[in-house]
């Protein structure tokens, strides 16, 4: 089973490696290299990637990387919504984006993980030379990322701008990144084997789909539900490789685990 279920790794970063790249990033190219060299060279953010990394979860797929992509792409898409308020607003707006990704995680693994790293993002940030209302932004953001939950609204336009990057952006990840690397970093932290996997892959792919519909900016909105058309159609050719490798109903009992709710990202 674990050979199997190595192979059927493979298979899925062989297929994630094929398919084409969502349109966002060629056509919000110049806001990502912003947001890029922001990412890389804010003394605040640079300082922010040192002090999550004890909090990020990598063995659970929401580790350093998920974050960096998060931040990157919820940085440009803060740049794009808020070029009309001014760049000096949209280049603010963009910082905090990068902070809100890097810090949305951070207690991934307890329950109501959104409100809780709200919580722990704000003695996080406690002496970080931002204003209290930039702080509470951030907090704000964390604790309104997560999917299938109640989304309570800001009057405060920039706050309520902020969230939505932060969710756009991590809700780009139940594309193609979900069934490329998180589900298989989740298993293995899970020990699924692959008849779990299986058995739970159809209801997976439904909860990802009813994400198409909940993007907050223009630009997810308008971006996202390709992100998540790609994902689906990987998942697609997904469960036919898990055909392929799965045993069979009559395998042995010894070769089942209980059954949990496939991993996405939220």
């Amino acid at each position: 089973m674990l050979k199997e279920l190595e192979l059927v790794k493979q298979e899925a970063r062989n297929l994630a490696g094929t398919q084409p790249p969502p349109r966002f990033y060629e056509i919000f190219a110049a806001e990502l290299a912003f947001s890029k060299e922001l990412f890389f060279d804010h003394p605040l953010v640079v300082r922010c990637c040192e002090d999550v990394l004890p909090f990020l979860s990598d063995d659970y797929g929401h580790g350093i990387d998920h974050a960096k992509k998060v931040a990157l792409e919820g940085g440009a898409i803060a740049l794009a919504e808020a070029r009309p308020l001014g760049m000096d607003t949209a280049r603010h707006l963009c910082m905090l984006s990068q902070l809100s990704g890097l810090l949305h995680d951070i207690c991934r693994l307890e329950p109501d993980h959104a409100q809780r790293g709200a919580e722990v993002s704000l003695q996080i940030l406690a002496d970080f030379p931002l204003s209290a209302s930039d702080k509470q932004m951030i907090a704000f953001a964390i604790r309104n990322h997560e999917a299938f939950r109640p989304h309570s609204p800001s009057s405060d336009h920039l706050e309520e701008l902020l969230g939505a990057t932060l969710y756009d952006a991590d809700k780009f990840r139940w594309g193609p990144d979900n069934f490329g690397t998180t589900l298989w970093e989740i298993c293995d932290y899970e020990e699924w084997c692959l008849v779990e996997i299986m058995a739970k892959f159809p209801e997976g792919v439904q909860r990802i789909r009813t994400i198409a519909d909940t993007f907050r900016t223009e630009v997810g909105r308008t971006f996202g539900p390709e992100f998540i058309e790609l994902g689906l159609h990987l998942g697609n050719r997904l469960y036919t490789v898990l055909q392929r490798y799965c045993p069979s109903p009559e395998s042995p009992e010894e070769n089942r685990t209980p059954a949990r709710r496939l991993g996405v990202s939220s």
